[in-house]
């Protein structure tokens, strides 16, 4: 197994934490500032976009996609490190076109959109000039388990119809969202995994109501946010559909597997970050007598999340490793892996962060809450912590027995 970079890798790497360094972290505060004091919280930031233009002009433009007609042509172990220096910043991914959960769908749409469906969204989309969403998650069943999806697609004619109450969609609530990939239920008599659709539905369709958005921890997420979205009788052209009914399953295997690899490595920026901050608050605070950094629980803290980063990250770029050189199937133990241990170990680090930071940690002053809000929320995203466990043992359990420790033998037998 071989983890080291290309050269051409390495400049990109330099290249963007250098963009990250002049244009990205100084402009967080005046992002902010502008989402506050705009109309609503619901419009983009005047900054965003001309960072947006900054990095398309610096040639760090979709980086995420292995094409290389569309994005940068980098392997999912090349771009594993890009996508951890991107998100150091909450602002980061989008600065790049390189955020959730555009990012899975460009990668559904350039893999299974027919050309009408890449000219109509793919292109805006990898140009930046507008969202998407993925509408999936039901308020009404543990949407943990897919199979239990019941949104229903119905054929009529030349339309299919769409019924069904969908949430945590994240990113709809964004004034430049234009489309949603939609996933329900084409055929409920079908085997498990062949029920399931997807379908593209523009925002703009009539029977598409935006009923609320969702808090997490308090917070809005604004622009984007995560919304609940009532579907009653949509009617989308059957041309809309992709690759063709009960193939969703399939599709969104497709999808997740590079998008998890996305998170962890997002996630592992974060946690970069907040180890960061813990250490500039312990060289600059002093308590009884000594600075924080020389107090034993402070520097074991510190101790701990420099391993756990380190453990968490190299098996982060082995599971992309396996993802490009055996398929994201061959590698779902190791998918389901890293979605357990990334966050918890982010979770641990910007816990530790916190504490260090004692009540100004747990304030909005230096982005630690925010950061452990999101954080925590993608224990559940992408499927929670317990239903990758089982995945986990399953694969586990599927390989043939060793010899394990022989019990000892009963004298006399």
């Amino acid at each position: 197994m071989n983890l080291s970079y290309s050269h051409k890798q390495l400049a990109l790497q330099a290249r963007l934490a250098a963009f990250m360094d002049e244009h990205v972290y100084p402009a967080e505060a005046l992002y902010y500032e502008q989402l506050e004091g705009g109309e609503s919280r619901w419009q983009l930031p005047a900054i965003m976009e001309e960072l947006k233009a900054r990095a398309r002009q610096a040639d760090l433009w979709n980086l995420f996609l292995p094409e290389s007609d569309l994005g940068a042509g980098l392997s999912n172990l090349d771009y594993a490190p890009l996508c951890e220096i991107m998100g150091r910043s909450p602002i980061g991914p989008e600065v790049f076109n390189c955020s959730a959960p555009d990012t899975g769908n460009m990668e559904v749409l350039a893999r299974f959109g027919s050309r009408e469906h890449k000219e109509r969204w793919l292109r805006p989309l990898l140009d930046g000039e507008i969202r998407s969403g993925f509408a999936m998650t039901e308020p009404a069943v543990a949407s943990s388990d897919a199979t239990n999806i019941q949104g229903s697609i119905r054929r009529d004619g030349d339309q299919y119809v769409l019924n069904a109450r969908k949430w945590w969609t994240s990113g709809a609530g964004d004034p430049r969202c234009n489309v949603l990939i939609f996933m329900g239920k084409t055929d409920a008599e079908a085997a498990p995994h062949k029920q399931q659709s997807m379908i593209l539905v523009p925002m703009d369709t009539p029977g598409v109501r935006v009923l609320r958005h969702l808090s997490v921890f308090g917070y809005d997420d604004a622009p984007h946010g995560h919304m609940e979205i009532d579907f009653d009788d949509v009617r989308v052209p059957l041309e809309n559909l992709l690759l063709g009914e009960g193939r969703g399953f399939e599709i969104a295997q497709a999808r997740l597997g590079p998008g998890r690899i996305h998170h962890c490595m997002r996630l592992i920026g974060m946690a970069e970050r907040s180890l960061d901050a813990m250490c500039q608050r312990a060289s600059s605070r002093v308590a009884f007598g000594k600075p924080l950094s020389e107090q034993g629980g402070v520097m074991d803290a510190i101790a701990d999340s420099r391993i756990a980063i380190e453990q968490a990250r190299m098996l982060v770029l082995k599971t992309a490793f396996d993802i490009d050189t055996d398929g994201a199937r061959a590698a779902r133990a190791h998918i389901a892996m890293i979605k357990v241990i990334v966050p918890n170990m982010a979770l641990a680090v910007m816990d530790r962060a916190i504490q260090v930071h004692g009540a100004a940690g747990v304030c909005d002053d230096f982005g630690l809450a925010k950061a452990w809000a999101r954080a925590r929320s993608l224990r559940l995203a992408d499927g929670p912590d317990e239903v990758h466990r089982r995945t986990i043992a399953r694969e586990e359990l599927k390989k043939n027995p060793g010899q394990g420790w022989r019990q000892k033998r009963e004298s006399g037998t």
